[in-house]
């Protein structure tokens, strides 16, 4: 097993040039680097350095083996940094948003998983539209929204986004729809339902309701749009009654919901990205990506992360997630 000290003498060569100027800039003798690096190239089976009398520069294979190792160093880093803010960090309170069917299926075990590290959760529900503007004005600490692709959540260059789940979309039909007996369905069969009546949620620019209406468009239909409505309940009960049809997320979906059959649909464009937003902490690095990435390339930069106490929150996230998705590991 690589040990980080191995990847730490690395980078300092590489950085440095030389293995006695990387001694000098890690505070090590030399001799303790090359011990580190002799046995980083036993374990490879393989040279990691070219040594000259004008220095050192890493082998094809020392590149290869520190392009891996920064993500272990920069992953390493963060859990020993975090740790140390969360055992300083006390009690916290944080004002977090989040869009309904996600309150009603994570917000319990979410409220429970920070509680136990001292984070007490302020929760604020709204659907996603509203959450945005509320995060870039920074009146919610981190919000929980949603994305279809092609559509970016329009967050702040300030605010950072973490996935925490992607969710498919499923179509909600009546039992006894022709096509309600389907394993799951293509894009071509969804388009061929541009006859029905269809729900759509209540606001005018929800994604979901977006990308369904684009994709009958770019084939030349024009959605027929029966009812409005966020009551979760209430589209059950209007598809169940034969009257509607239209798209749920797995997340907001239950085992089984009576009178209502939900068909996958086959096709990557259907499906949400849920994701965690919330301002960059004061004082981290600036850099383009998600709070989740880590820079993977030699001297490559550590994305803009938020706040320990949100980090955490994602972490939650998640669990809570996994849990809803298997009950029985929970």
């Amino acid at each position: 097993m690589i040990d980080p000290r191995q990847l730490q003498a690395l980078r300092a060569v590489h950085r440095e040039g030389s293995v006695t100027r990387a001694a000098r800039s890690l505070a090590w003798s030399q001799p303790t680097v090359d011990y580190h690096l002799r046995n980083l190239e036993r374990l490879i089976g393989a040279p990691v350095l070219a040594r000259s009398k004008r220095g050192s520069t890493l082998t094809p294979v020392g590149v290869l083996v520190l392009d891996r190792g920064e993500e272990i160093l920069s992953l390493s880093d963060r859990a020993l940094r975090d740790a140390r803010d969360l055992a300083q960090m006390g009690r916290t309170r944080l004002t977090f948003g989040t869009f309904p069917t996600a309150a009603a299926k994570l917000l319990p075990s979410i409220v429970s998983q920070v509680s136990d590290l001292g984070i007490e959760i302020d929760a604020v529900l709204e659907e996603v539209g509203p959450l945005v503007a509320h995060v870039n004005d920074r009146t919610l600490d981190a919000a929980l929204l949603y994305s279809v692709p092609g559509y970016e959540v329009p967050v702040r260059a300030d605010i950072v986004t973490t996935e925490v789940l992607r969710d498919p979309l499923m179509l909600a039909l009546p039992e006894g729809h022709p096509l309600a007996d389907r394993a799951s369905i293509d894009r071509e069969t969804l388009l061929s339902l541009h006859t029905e009546r269809w729900l759509f949620g209540a606001g005018r620019e929800d994604p979901i309701d977006v990308i369904v209406a684009d994709a009958f468009a770019e084939a030349g239909y024009e959605v027929d749009v029966a009812i409005r409505t966020d009551d979760f309940q209430v589209m059950l009960g209007m598809v169940a009654a034969g009257m509607v049809i239209g798209l749920l997320a797995r997340l907001a979906a239950g085992p089984t919901h009576h009178g209502v059959v939900l068909v996958p649909i086959d096709d990557p464009a259907f499906v949400r990205t849920v994701l965690l937003a919330a301002p960059r902490a004061s004082g981290a690095g600036s850099g383009a990506g998600a709070g989740t990435g880590a820079g993977g390339a030699v001297g490559g930069s550590t994305p803009a992360q938020p706040s320990t106490a949100v980090r955490q929150l994602a972490v939650a996230i998640r669990t809570a997630v996994a849990r809803a998705e298997h009950p029985a590991f929970g």
